[in-house]
């Protein structure tokens, strides 16, 4: 995978994923502190509602004990008769707001429950539980819960004694109370703002503001106790977390949102970070990739190397390093050159001066010396060899130096081969040629180039055998190509320049020669779009192989 893309993708998914992890967070939090929220208010309605409800049972209570407590409502209660209980009664709406009045009923029963009066309201029971006023240990006033008919009332009983000539006795019990709906309900979540009241026993609900509790809503649940003490319901204060859930749910959506901004944000933000870091990251690849291809001009940008950062300083060393490549190069050339030219120097010196002796040696004996003819022949025949021995390394260097090429044209290869031997049988006395070439094959080739490739071989196998030997040269065809070996019984190819043996001026182990031979050889077979290669003969000696293309 490139750079770029590993880049832009880190940073992607690093963004994507602090996005993702912060909203998870943040929406964590919301879902608390709403949770936390919905709690505290069931608690504030809760105890919202014991106030309402207290102060509701007390304001009844105690207008029942006042009324029960005037003399005259006394003895109109003593008289059993419920007309004269109502208008004795009458001035009981002195004491009740006029909503209270309108929610709540006021009824005169008898000790054994039967209602004797209806002073207000529409109680709608033909019976009331006095049990709990009319036992010995009974408080003056009992209040409580009470189902019946499959309805829920909140009672204050309050029994009603008069002195007599036996003691205390018992007369009426004054039943105060209002029946629990879903009115009382909706005035209850109205004033504990907005907290839903559900009143239920075991046949079901009595009154509601909710149709269905909701496993996600705050909820807090207390019995309902009755007259007696003992559970004849149950209430529950219900909040909704549906509100919360709706802002949640948006705030999860705005989430959504920023979530799929910090993705755009995160590409954007990716890609021109990736850009900035790889463009420099390339700039140094490809001129390093140019370095390596000996292309020591190149250099690095100067937008990437002038910037003031770790990336600018590399590039801005690289450059350097660039120059002070190029810099040895030129100057490794020129030491080379010069090198060269003294190795070229040295080599022609130490060849030239041989022949150079014997032309002198024997033009001296010639000059000062009266010599025989045949004495005088033999010294001219020396010169004329010496003096061209210097005219074929003096052409050596002329080719080595201008590269020329001539026009090809059909050779055969066995008369170029037969050619090269007879310039070497007159030095080659004891030498034996072995020519194994098929007298059919022809290639197109420089006459003169290929066959100097030949000599130059030859001369170099019949060099490494003093002692004699054989010199054995073979040619086949191989597809179209024509191969040619050369095979000698020497000494072999010496180790030290194995890996050199066709660069130029190689002279190891030569007594005669520049060292340009193999190097001129290697360099005609090329231009002629062949390949020639050397190896070990077996059991001893060198052999070297030409591959040519026939067309």
């Amino acid at each position: 995978m490139p750079l770029r893309w590993k880049i832009w993708l880190s940073v992607f998914g690093i963004v994507t994923g602090l996005f993702g992890v912060a909203g998870w967070l943040l929406q964590r939090h919301a879902v608390e502190t709403a949770t936390r929220s919905l709690d505290e208010e069931v608690k504030a309605g809760f105890q919202a509602y014991e106030s309402v409800l207290k102060a509701r049972q007390e304001m009844i209570g105690a207008a029942a004990l006042l009324l029960a407590s005037l003399p005259n409502v006394r003895a109109a209660f003593g008289t059993g008769d419920p007309a004269t209980i109502r208008d004795s009664a009458g001035e009981l709406g002195n004491y009740l707001s006029p909503s209270l009045k309108q929610s709540t009923f006021l009824v005169v029963a008898d000790p054994r429950g039967n209602p004797i009066a209806v002073l207000s309201g529409d109680p709608k029971l033909k019976r009331w539980p006095v049990e709990a006023a009319v036992v010995p240990s009974a408080p003056r006033q009992v209040s409580g819960y009470h189902v019946q008919d499959g309805m829920l009332f909140q009672l204050v009983l309050t029994p009603i004694f008069v002195d007599s000539a036996r003691g205390t006795a018992l007369i009426s019990i004054l039943v105060a109370g209002y029946p629990v709906t879903n009115t009382l309900a909706e005035t209850l979540k109205q004033s504990t703002g907005g907290s839903d009241f559900v009143f239920s026993g075991p046949s079901g609900r009595f009154a509601a503001t909710l149709l269905d509790v909701s496993g996600d809503d705050a909820r807090i649940e207390r019995d309902l106790t009755g007259l007696d003490g003992a559970p004849v319901g149950k209430l529950t204060i219900v909040r909704s977390f549906g509100i919360a859930g709706n802002r949640i749910g948006q705030l999860r959506s705005e989430l959504l949102l920023m979530w799929a901004a910090g993705l755009i944000v995160s590409l954007v933000l990716g890609y021109v970070l990736a850009n900035r870091i790889v463009r420099p990251i390339s700039a140094l690849d490809t001129a390093a990739a140019e370095i390596a291809q000996q292309h020591l001009k190149h250099r690095v940008p100067g937008d990437v190397a002038n910037q003031k950062d770790e990336l600018g300083r590399l590039a801005t060393a690289f450059n350097q390093m660039a120059g002070s490549l190029e810099n040895a190069q030129r100057e490794l050339i020129r030491q080379e050159r010069i090198s060269t030219v003294g190795r070229l120097a040295s080599s022609i010196v130490h060849d030239l001066r041989n022949p150079l002796a014997a032309i002198y040696s024997g033009a001296e004996m010639m000059i000062d010396d009266d010599l025989p003819p045949a004495h005088n022949k033999r010294l001219a025949d020396n010169i004329y060899k010496a003096s061209r021995r210097i005219l074929e390394m003096l052409q050596e260097l002329l080719d080595a130096s201008k590269g020329k090429h001539g026009e090809r044209e059909s050779c055969n290869i066995l008369e170029l081969v037969q050619t090269a031997v007879q310039t070497q049988e007159e030095s080659a006395a004891h030498i034996q040629f072995e020519i194994d070439v098929p007298d059919n094959i022809e290639a197109t080739v420089e006459r003169a180039r290929m066959e100097r490739v030949f000599v130059n071989l030859i001369a170099n196998a019949v060099e490494v055998m003093p002692d004699g030997g054989v010199v054995t040269i073979r040619a086949n065809r191989e597809g179209a190509n024509l191969r040619i070996s050369i095979a000698d019984q020497g000494s072999g190819i010496a180790k030290e320049i194995k890996d050199q043996l066709f660069q130029p001026f190689t002279s190891f182990g030569k007594r005669n020669g520049l060292g340009l031979g193999l190097a001129l050889s290697r360099e005609t077979v090329i231009d002629h779009g062949g390949e020639i290669w050397a190896a070990d003969a077996a059991p001893r000696g060198a052999v070297f192989h030409i591959r040519l293309p026939l067309g």
